[in-house]
């Protein structure tokens, strides 16, 4: 039994590294980071590889580029097959079952076929071209490690009917001009109008705004229906650009939105708040640019507003210790609700983009939803003896007040608490 849990966990983490690839986890970002070097690697390796007179000279380190980029690339399949299981939608099925789904899906297609290269020339010799081609197909890999790239494959996969309708329009105005060009200028040019399958070529290369100029009408009519053509050329490109930028819009703001909320959430302060009560507190978040090394909060400035991480890492400097938050981590949030002095300086270490709670928006949410208030305020009364430092977050309890005898008591700056 200790045996197969540590196989459970040793295939849990695996998981993790190659398929979540979270920002807080030191090792899942650094294999990330360097299967897109491979990556990178292996493809400039490719193309160099096909001019003739650097092949010649460097041919046994595009060897050794290849076995490795082949090694890399076949042990992260296999760790990919072997840990999918622990993938959340597909637990509830038999593991083959999962990794059989897993196999067949477009990202792990791309995976396999980056490393069949390889292992089609270890039986011989074949053809160099498509071996190649086989080698460039790494390059759209990249698109499992890059969230960008990610967003705009979800776009065009969201949009995809929308885009074959696109294309299916394009096609029948194709047909059409192709159809007038040859009934207008068959007679006149039949070596490039004398049938409808000929014309298209010329259809299509005016409706993509191309125009090679190697078909071209020479009648009046024909320029007229030339025209036309290129104008419906136009219409038809916007239409697809307008669908993918409107998808991808959408996509990066659902994104956002997604982890904006995971944010709030998991605030000990809002971790108690249902869903709509979170969505009206993200209403009055607003953003902020920290530049590397400026400073965010000062010690001793009125704390007035609690800080979200979205991108980024700062330092909390305490007197005792300094604190590193990154992505995703938060502090000062009980500022929003009662304002005291800080007790720490918090600093930007890299460019840090930060969504910041005012008090004073937070206290008109409260004014305007009295449920929230009252929520809110017997959260803060069970959370009065908890640590004043946790790990996710810059708990500053010192700007709860109690009551008045306890603020009477409370020192300005106990040196204790980050807030």
């Amino acid at each position: 039994m200790a045996g197969r849990g540590a196989v459970h966990g040793l295939r849990r983490r695996c998981y993790e590294v190659l398929d979540v690839g979270s920002v807080h986890d030191p090792l899942g970002v650094a294999v990330h980071r360097g299967l897109i070097l491979v990556v990178l690697v292996s493809v400039a390796a490719a193309i160099l590889e096909s001019v003739p007179s650097i092949a010649a000279r460097a041919h046994p380190l595009f060897l050794v580029l290849e076995g490795i980029a082949a090694l890399v690339f076949t042990v992260e399949y296999v760790l990919r097959l072997w840990a999918i299981v622990e993938h959340p939608p597909l637990k509830r099925m038999p593991p083959w079952r999962a990794r059989l789904a897993y196999a067949s899906s477009p990202a792990v297609l791309i995976d396999l076929l980056a490393i069949l290269p390889f292992f089609i020339s270890l039986f011989g010799p074949t053809n160099l071209q498509v071996l190649l081609l086989l080698r460039l197909v790494r390059f759209f890999k990249l698109a499992r490690y890059s969230p960008g790239m990610r967003s705009l494959m979800d776009a065009i996969h969201t949009e995809r009917r929308a885009l074959v309708a696109c294309l299916v329009i394009l096609g029948g105005l194709m047909i059409i001009a192709a159809a007038a060009m040859h009934a207008v200028e068959g007679q006149e040019q039949p070596d490039r109008f004398g049938s409808i399958p000929i014309a298209m070529y010329w259809a299509i290369i005016t409706l993509t705004t191309v125009g090679y100029g190697d078909a071209a009408p020479v009648t009046a009519l024909g320029r007229v229906i030339a025209g036309i053509t290129a104008v419906m050329g136009l219409v038809m490109l916007s239409l697809p650009v307008g669908i993918i930028a409107s998808a991808f819009a959408e996509v990066i703001h659902r994104r956002d939105f997604v982890v904006t909320w995971s944010m709030v959430a998991r605030v000990p302060l809002f971790a108690q708040l249902d869903a709509l009560e979170i969505a009206a507190i993200m209403r009055f978040l607003r953003s902020r640019v920290a530049a590397a090394g400026e400073v965010i909060a000062h010690r001793d400035d009125p704390a007035h507003s609690m800080y979200f991480i979205a991108s980024g890492s700062v330092e909390i400097e305490l007197p005792e210790r300094r604190l590193r938050l990154d992505a995703g981590h938060f502090f000062g949030e009980i500022a929003i609700l009662h304002q005291r002095r800080r007790t720490a300086t918090v600093r930007a270490l890299e460019g840090t983009r930060l969504l910041v709670l005012d008090r004073d928006d937070f206290s008109t949410l409260m004014r305007e939803n009295p449920v929230i208030a009252r929520r809110i305020h017997e959260i803060v009364e069970r959370r009065v003896g908890t640590q004043p430092v946790e790990a996710r977050g810059d708990l500053a309890l010192g700007e709860i007040e109690p009551g008045p005898a306890a603020e009477a008591e409370a020192q300005p700056d106990d040196g204790s608490k980050a807030r």
